[in-house]
């Protein structure tokens, strides 16, 4: 069995709608409380709090506080999960110190199991069921439907969804796409969003730029919400001092409505580019495993080559010039939603049983080398056009770049199928080497110590690697 999602359109009435929002609130209470309990304790007294002993204190918190009796328990536990999940990525390296959520940046609550709530659907819109709050009329259709686990509520731009986690058979999943045994390579890029090749044609896909399309009007926007009011939380300039207090209180500001109605015409442009870039992704996703079992591409760190230009390097020299470049071209990466085809190609393989493989991007250099005689020369972005100066090959260069990575996968992993266990590209997210360490330099060098005293065979060495499987 395997478990998947599918995402419905809620359309509560007006008592459902004030129904949602004031359980939303309540888990967003719980959250910071839960937030505040762990910083106080551990500044006040030293000792760390735990999920365990945080959820074992709900009884008595809901006697204190008795509009928690309506809620769902278990959606209560889920949200103290998320403040542990929360501190947990903190402690790993992995995110940020948790913070105190307001309304605005708190979405909504889960129903970990199928409790509190019912579906009356067969995956074709229907209504959904959720206990002390009411029906709610649900519009949208999944793919494949199953056994429902569990449940997200979410408000996201002033609409909300429900996330709905379904059991589904693994037969049913592997025969619910068409698809061949073909091997094609591809390659991710700005102007062309995907260059492919499966050995004997080859083609391009422009990149679609849903938000380069959208900038202007999205500028336009934006200027017009700096001439209104705004909230405090948003501008430093909005802040003004409440003279009945001293003087170094700031008043909390409210947004004008003239603000509120703009920032609601940004969140819909916002959404209309980002349901534009999902569509693209599927599209084109889809297409690709429709011919192809196995899928080849370059290892990609969308995070890092997305980062902007830090202060003292070459990118932003010349007054900035270059830091400004680095901006533009982020935008550009970010627009064609790399991350977004590597997941969709991964999750869709993995329901056909198919292979997704990551060539390791610093040992080929796909875009350096030459796909006909393997000579490697340096190239600058703006040389679109690889020539080999050593045997003449002459070819796209996103294309050739595609054509080196699947001689690449020819020549070390073809006919190994979906065994592979041992090549350098996992892109797992339980890879530990992506992590920071978070441990003292105690813990640090007793871990080196334990490394170098193990046997040679328990040893990771560099040759050993490893192949992500969608």
């Amino acid at each position: 069995m395997a478990l998947r999602r599918a995402t419905f359109r809620l359309y509560p009435n007006k008592q459902v709608s004030e129904m949602l929002h004031y359980h939303r609130k309540l888990h967003k209470d719980l959250y910071n409380a839960a937030v505040s309990n762990r910083i106080t304790s551990y500044k006040k007294f030293g000792k760390t709090v735990s999920y365990f002993e945080q959820q074992n204190c709900l009884p008595d918190f809901k006697e204190v506080w008795i509009e928690y009796k309506e809620i769902n328990s278990q959606a209560l536990q889920a949200t103290l999960k998320r403040v542990d999940f929360a501190f947990g990525r903190f402690f790993k390296g992995l995110g940020k110190y948790p913070r105190f959520k307001s309304p605005r940046h708190y979405s909504g609550w889960t129903y970990p199991s199928f409790t509190g709530w019912k579906v009356h659907s067969t995956g074709d819109n229907g209504y959904l069921e959720l206990s002390k709050i009411g029906q709610i009329q649900m519009r949208g259709k999944a793919r494949l439907w199953g056994h429902p686990k569990a449940l997200d509520i979410v408000n996201r731009n002033g609409q909300w969804y429900a996330s709905i986690v379904l059991e589904i058979d693994d037969t049913l999943l592997k025969n619910s796409r068409k698809t061949d045994n073909g091997v094609m390579a591809i390659d991710l890029g700005c102007n062309d969003a995907i260059a492919w090749t499966n050995g004997e044609e080859n083609g391009l896909v422009a990149a679609p730029r849903f938000f380069r399309k959208a900038e202007q009007k999205n500028q336009e926007l934006g200027k017009s919400k700096r001439r209104k009011r705004s909230p405090n939380f948003n501008s430093s300039a909005s802040l003004t001092v409440d003279p009945e207090r001293s003087p170094r209180v700031k008043k909390k500001v409210k947004a004008s409505r003239r603000w509120k109605k703009v920032q609601k015409l940004v969140s819909k442009l916002s959404r209309k580019v980002a349901n534009q870039r999902q569509n693209f992704v599927h599209q084109e996703t889809t297409r690709i495993i429709s011919g192809n079992s196995t899928v080849v591409t370059e290892k990609l760190e969308v995070k890092n080559m997305s980062a902007k230009a830090k202060k003292g390097d070459a990118l932003s020299l010349s007054k900035g010039k270059r830091k400004k470049q680095k901006s533009g071209l982020n935008k550009s990466i970010l627009d064609v939603g790399m991350g977004m085809i590597r997941d969709a190609l991964k999750a869709k393989l993995s329901d056909i049983g198919g292979l997704f493989v990551e060539v390791p991007t610093k040992k080929v250099k796909p875009s350096q080398t030459c796909p006909k005689c393997g000579n490697q020369e340096k190239k600058s972005l703006a040389a679109r056009t690889h020539v080999c100066h050593n045997c003449g090959y002459t070819q796209q260069r996103d294309i050739a770049a595609a054509e080196v990575m699947l001689l690449w996968y020819s020549n070390n992993l073809q006919g190994l199928g979906t065994s592979l266990s041992d090549v350098d590209d996992s892109s797992s997210t339980s890879n530990t080497s992506k992590r920071k360490n978070a441990g003292s330099m105690k813990q640090l060098g007793r871990a080196k110590r334990q490394k170098s005293q193990a046997p040679l065979g328990d040893v990771e060495t560099p040759g050993s690697n490893e192949v992500s499987q969608g």
